[in-house]
């Protein structure tokens, strides 16, 4: 039975109560690309055992520091260490999984032929059975890649970073072309991954997922980590609460009001972003006898993202799918 994202949630709070060391961590890194700067000393970390989202807007560095956990790219200034060691030694490679958002595979090879070839690289592999059932490719695997979706093609990518059976997984964009049935079922076997003591460190732009799947969030802007924590010390921090309701004053006449952050339309029904929400609701009552539909909810990761990455540039959007 697929778990609800709820049930996912309920699962992961209570799972990251237990203490873990660091496995991977950027010290003092920073890296550019003749004059442009990627990363600006960033120092942050991914603990055994947990589930890292590491968010921000289009070119912020995410897949920057991706590459560089894996050995893929150099820094020009700090340390990388995972695992204990330097990421381009063979014997810590042997122990990390990986799924870019590039990624060239022989279109001619069936999925199964894929699975055989990557685990060779590994001294313990999971058996194909294995990866094939975790990813979902059970029905394709006698199909070339070729010939595969774009959908299908993501989760055979997805089972050649784990088929390794690594200790920690770096995922760069996993769910990007998934419809949302698919989606769900790889998160689930995600948290299956981190149940079994992996490690995970994930890109994404569905803020959603990150905010009920993730055990730490890490956002980075323009090169550097501008937040790190759980999603609900994110969002603590940042984002105050939601006033949603059904009114007959306009979007500006609450813009106005003292308190308020964003006000969004949705039909006939107001979402108001405040920073508390006991003032702006009595001046909604004393201003509008007939409001109705009060609903006052804490915000979500998405409204702590663009809190944080509009600070001192108002012309970051949220993304709910996409490519860095």
């Amino acid at each position: 039975m697929l778990a609800t994202m709820p049930e996912i949630q309920e699962r992961r709070d209570v799972e990251f109560l237990r203490p873990q060391g660091v496995v991977a961590q950027l010290q003092g890194v920073s890296k550019t690309f003749g004059e442009v700067h990627a990363l600006r000393s960033v120092e942050f970390s991914v603990r055994s055992g947990e589930l890292l989202a590491l968010l921000g807007p289009n070119g912020a560095g995410k897949t920057t520091a991706v590459k560089l956990f894996l050995g893929l790219a150099r820094p020009t200034a700090g340390t990388v260490n995972v695992l204990g060691g330097n990421p381009v030694r063979a014997e810590v490679r042997t122990r990390i999984g990986a799924m870019l958002q590039v990624a060239k595979v022989p279109e001619t090879l069936k999925v199964r032929e894929h699975i055989d070839l990557f685990s060779s690289y590994y001294p313990r592999p999971l058996p194909q059975a294995e990866a094939l059932a975790i990813a979902g490719l059970q029905e394709i695997k006698d199909r070339p890649f070729g010939e595969l979706s774009g959908g299908q093609k993501q989760r055979v990518l997805f089972a050649l970073a784990l088929c390794g059976d690594p200790d920690i997984l770096f995922l760069d964009e996993p769910t990007v072309g998934l419809d949302v049935e698919a989606r769900r079922l790889l998160w689930e076997e995600i948290r299956k991954l981190i149940e079994r003591g992996k490690t995970v460190l994930l890109t994404t732009h569905y803020l959603e997922e990150a905010d009920a799947l993730a055990d730490r969030v890490a956002v980075i802007n323009r090169g550097e980590i501008i937040a790190e924590g759980t999603p609900s010390e994110i969002k603590a921090k940042t984002c105050g609460r939601r006033i949603r309701c059904v009114s007959r004053l306009d979007m500006e006449t609450l813009r106005a009001f003292p308190g308020v952050v964003e006000v969004r339309k949705d039909r006939d029904a107001y979402d108001i972003r405040v920073a508390e929400a006991e003032p702006v609701l009595r001046e909604l009552l004393m201003r509008d006898s007939s409001v109705s539909g009060i609903e006052v909810v804490g915000a979500g990761l998405e409204e702590a993202f663009l809190a944080l990455t509009q600070n001192g540039n108002g012309s970051s959007q949220p993304q709910t799918s996409g490519r860095q």
